[in-house]
């Protein structure tokens, strides 16, 4: 076992204050142990509430109604659930070990899915700017802002890591809110909510509704969020020499966890019903002209006077509640999304300090790594914001989506590698359960991120892509085999095992 981790020593990391958690009396639940281990899920569960998610799911509710709120929301965060479920025991039972398969190739992936991911935080944030100055502030200024703000915001932990959680439980209330406010003003059929929750139907659906159903894996499932959540949990004083520490910070850090997602739940859920009540099917011509007659009639030429059905990104989004229910609508949507991009953005930056930590084993000061991970995630951020107009990026966010989707594979199969070798987890190693469950969730999710990034390709037009793509491809598939081959050596496939076996088992012996 690993022994307790001490600041000051070589093991620290970004984040070096330790929680400590109250003493109980006995086996009860205690709801001070439960509030002393409250903080890592509610961080984690932002990534689920970033713009790009909360893009997807208006564009789930003007696209498809309420027909798969089921499939998009129940499925999104039950398999949420599902993954997160080992990453508590692999934070603070590992330590500081990191992989011994090629980091610094991990590493590229999982920097590359925070770009992406990156890219849609700090451009949502700074189109909440424009909507909050009505058009004065450019999209490139509101990028130029959040770097700043976001550097400055980071450093809030110096005052105390509870200061900084409570900080972020601040932008989720906010957050929560603000979106709640849009669905009292937008009226939801209640009936048609909980049929779209707890019924799987969806007549008449066809392409479109469905890639709508499948897109939020991409969207919630974000790979470095993987790797952030198994670093916060150490911030937590457990004992982990003591089994039943480790069982007892297992169980908190599971309830804590499902609470942050049910927030997450229904802080999308509002979002969702609000464009499928209000913006279902609607089309170009019906918007422009409400929004003429609006008081945000300076928004209506973003609307072309045709019988299309309206495409809605977070910007198009804010301005149809503002021309559908008044200025206040809007500024109050602007206010929710600046909530979304700045945490999300903040949580995203202190994911590329742990990748960072973990797969190059780098000990830089605190600004060194700042200023690194943050020029080596903004700069293609501020490339488009540079060259893209505020009202021209409805597609970004499909592609952004599908570049999560496929990088994917490069946080979950490591994870479940490692929880499942013995000599690593010991007690807390997957039983055969739970490497059924979650070699089928792992499955699953694989093949509807193929489905999704199969059907995208097809829209690149151009030879000019197919070479270049195709090279990628096949690196990518034999990475990704790679990883299958480890993973399935760990769950005990020896005959796998062939060579240097040591390459293959993280630096631990199965014996």
């Amino acid at each position: 076992p690993v022994s307790p981790r001490h600041p000051g020593t070589q093991d620290q990391t970004y984040l070096d204050e330790l929680i400590s958690i109250p003493k109980g009396s006995g086996p009860r639940f205690s709801f001070r142990k439960l509030w002393a281990f409250t903080g890592p899920g509610f961080l984690m569960s932002i990534a689920y509430l970033d713009p790009g998610n909360v893009e997807s799911d208006l564009q789930c509710g003007a696209v498809a109604g309420f027909k798969v709120t089921c499939h998009r929301l129940g499925m999104g965060t039950g398999v949420s659930t599902l993954e997160d479920v080992p990453h508590h025991g692999l934070g603070y039972l590992t330590g500081p070990r990191t992989l011994q398969v090629p980091r610094v190739l991990l590493w590229l992936m999982i920097e590359i899915a925070i770009i992406g991911s990156d890219m849609q935080e700090v451009i949502g944030t700074a189109i909440a700017f424009s909507l909050l100055s009505a058009g004065r502030i450019p999209l490139w200024g509101g990028v130029l802002i959040t770097i700043v703000d976001t550097i400055f915001f980071l450093f809030l932990d110096k005052y105390g890591l509870r200061k900084l959680e409570a900080f972020f439980g601040l932008l989720i209330a906010i957050m929560a809110l603000t979106f709640g406010y849009e669905y009292v003003v937008v009226r939801p059929g209640q009936v048609e909510v909980l049929k779209g929750i707890f019924l799987p139907y969806c007549p008449g659906c066809g392409r479109e509704e469905l890639l709508q159903a499948v897109g939020i894996v991409g969207a919630i499932i974000m790979p470095h969020n993987i790797f952030l959540h198994s670093s916060l949990v150490k911030t937590r004083a457990i004992d982990r020499s003591k089994k039943e520490a480790v069982q007892e910070a297992n169980m908190y850090f599971l309830t804590e966890s499902c609470l942050a997602l049910f927030v997450s739940f229904l802080i999308n859920l509002f979002v969702m019903a609000v464009f499928g009540e209000a913006f279902y099917r609607q089309r170009n011509e019906d918007v422009h002209n409400k929004c003429i007659n609006s008081s945000v009639s300076r928004y209506a030429g973003i609307f072309p006077a045709n019988n299309e059905t309206v495409s809605v990104d977070i910007y198009q989004g804010g301005v149809i509640l503002g021309c559908y229910f008044g200025a206040m609508a809007l500024y109050i949507w602007a206010i929710g999304i600046l909530a979304a991009g700045q945490s999300s953005t903040m949580t995203g930056t202190y994911a590329g300090q742990f990748v960072m930590e973990g797969f190059l084993q780098l000990r830089w000061s605190r600004f060194a790594r700042v200023l690194f991970t943050r020029s080596f995630a903004i700069l293609p951020t501020v490339f488009v914001a540079a060259f893209k107009d505020v009202s021209h990026l409805t597609g970004m966010n499909d592609l952004l989506n599908v570049l999560q989707s496929i990088l994917l594979p490069f946080a979950v199969l490591p994870v479940l590698t490692f929880t499942s070798l013995r000599p690593l987890m010991q007690d807390f190693t997957n039983g055969l359960p739970g490497k059924v469950l979650m070699t089928l969730i792992t499955g699953l999710v694989c093949a509807i991120n193929i489905y999704f990034v199969v059907d995208f390709l097809p829209t690149l037009r151009g030879p000019g892509y197919h070479i270049p793509l195709g090279l990628l491809l096949a690196g990518y598939v034999a990475f990704v085999a790679y990883l299958i081959w480890t993973c399935s050596i760990a769950h005990g496939a020896r005959f796998l095992d062939r060579g240097h076996h040591s390459r293959f088992s993280f630096g631990v012996s199965h014996d």
